[in-house]
């Protein structure tokens, strides 16, 4: 393995001040440095007492036990020093995060506190640990494999409930089951074409060009499902960008505030009061959304609103969906006609807003200039149509269909890489089968297929594959 012969060690929690902070080493020499730098503290009694009945237990609180949490001290013993009070734990080899030997010394979370036991724990002999060496080391000793190494990171970085509760159920292995089922069949498939290349005059079951199209359609399908859900995954894992758009004074700001459940944003009656854009993340049934209120769009003569109405162009073009709200109490403007060619190319969703003070405004000519535009009467002054916004998101991320907690989201950008690749592949095969080609054909796209989705799990992956993975990852994990 690699590393073997490496003890290595670093900062395990966010820095700053906390309660604790946790140092963590990971290495065939962890227990010799912990022996080292940590000195167990035994409880205070009787000792002569104690010395009479209970000799065996009293070595024992002295020495440190495998996963037994210990109270004591770091010491510097060169320098005479006490670094830190802390609790300590060793857990010896195989069954740890990383299949090494493992300690963690849980000091007080002080920035001071921690680089003071980390610079000691290194002089002990340890190495400072490279981003994401611990996962890389749990992965290389066979504990997880690559695609659920890559949901530790986005477990630290989930940003909502649904985005954790998916990057557990990849840590906990449903995509490389799913990866793992596919290649099985495709392993059966490669079996059954290899014999029929091999051995063409034994007593074999002859495999025919209708049977392969069958199992190869089979086999597509699989990969087609997983990649369905792609697009979603991609948006519970970063967010959809949103963007309020409108001319000035026709409630973004409100809607902004409304979406968040609080006053975020300045709402006045005077146009032009928001001359920047602002954004929040919020969390919308699970579904984490980039929220930004622009300023409204209008020619103006002020510098300053010019450059907010610049950035607000610039947020309509990096837009997953475009929220175009319209003043629905008065008839359209030009400014209003100028917006709808600026968001005609995108998913949008048109608010006719002051629905309280009578809609007047004629809502086939928007329909028939924005066909695909979803349309919501709301009234930002009394909160009437937030609910059905929300409702209209969800629909959008998750296609209409029920949101399944145990269901597979690929949430990772490579891993729909190979997937689409794969899937290339086992059509380049499908295809080569229906025109009756040779079967070495038929045989080199299918263990391309087989090859590639090998990739997701790290079954067939190269080092810079792995190096790339791992350098993403924070210290400490």
């Amino acid at each position: 393995m690699l590393f073997k012969e490496d003890t290595i060690a670093a900062i395990a929690t966010a820095q700053g001040e906390g309660g604790i902070g946790i140092i963590r080493i990971s290495g065939p020499e962890t227990f010799s440095i912990l022996e080292r730098v940590f000195v167990p503290v035994r409880r205070k009694r009787d000792e002569q007492e104690r010395l009479k009945t209970d000799v065996v237990n009293i070595e024992a609180e002295c020495k440190i036990q495998n996963r037994r949490m210990r109270y004591g001290k770091i010491l510097d013993r060169e320098a005479g020093k006490e670094i830190d009070e802390v609790m300590a734990v060793f857990m010896k080899a195989p069954y740890t995060y990383t299949k090494e030997d493992v300690a963690e010394i849980h000091c007080h979370g002080n920035v001071v506190s921690l680089r003071n036991v980390l610079a000691l724990v290194l002089r002990k002999g340890a190495r400072i640990a490279e981003p994401g060496e611990f996962t890389k080391r749990a992965f290389l000793n066979g504990r997880l494999d690559l695609s659920q190494a890559e949901a530790v990171i986005d477990l630290i970085r989930a940003k909502t409930d649904t985005g954790f509760d998916s990057a557990m159920g990849q840590l906990s292995g449903n995509i490389s089951k799913e990866i793992s089922e596919i290649r099985a069949a495709l392993l059966m498939l490669l079996g059954d074409i290899t014999v029929n290349i091999e051995y063409p005059d034994e007593d074999i079951e002859e495999i025919t060009y209708e049977g392969l199209t069958n199992s190869l359609s089979q086999i597509g399908d699989m990969i087609a499902g997983l990649l369905s859900t792609a697009e979603t995954g991609k948006i519970i894992k970063e967010g959809l960008k949103v963007a309020i758009v409108g001319k000035p004074n026709v409630g973004k700001s409100s809607l902004m505030n409304a979406l968040l459940r609080e006053n975020r944003a300045i709402v006045t009656e005077i146009p032009g009061t928001t001359r920047d854009t602002i954004e929040e993340t919020i969390n919308v049934r699970g579904i984490p959304i980039c929220l930004t209120d622009t300023a409204g769009i209008r020619e103006t003569e002020d510098k300053i609103e010019k450059i907010g109405i610049e950035k607000s162009r610039a947020s309509l073009l990096a837009s997953d969906l475009i929220i175009f709200m319209i003043d629905g109490s008065t008839t359209l403007t030009e400014e209003d006609y100028g917006i709808i060619e600026k968001v005609n190319d995108k998913p949008v969703l048109v608010l006719l807003n002051k629905e309280d003070l009578g809609i007047v405004i004629d809502a086939n000519e928007i329909e028939k200039r924005l066909p695909s535009a979803k349309l919501v009467k709301t009234s930002m002054s009394k909160g009437e149509g937030v609910n059905e916004i929300e409702d209209i998101i969800e629909v959008l991320v998750y296609g209409g269909k029920v949101r399944n907690e145990n269901s597979v989201l690929i949430t990772n950008a490579r891993h729909k890489d190979l997937l689409e690749k794969s899937k290339v592949a086992i059509g380049d095969a499908i295809e080569a089968a229906r025109f009756g080609e040779p079967l070495d054909i038929i045989e080199i796209d299918a263990k391309e297929a087989y090859e590639l989705l090998g990739q997701i799990v790290g079954q067939s992956v190269s080092g810079d594959i792995i190096e790339n993975v791992f350098s993403r990852f924070c210290l400490g994990k």
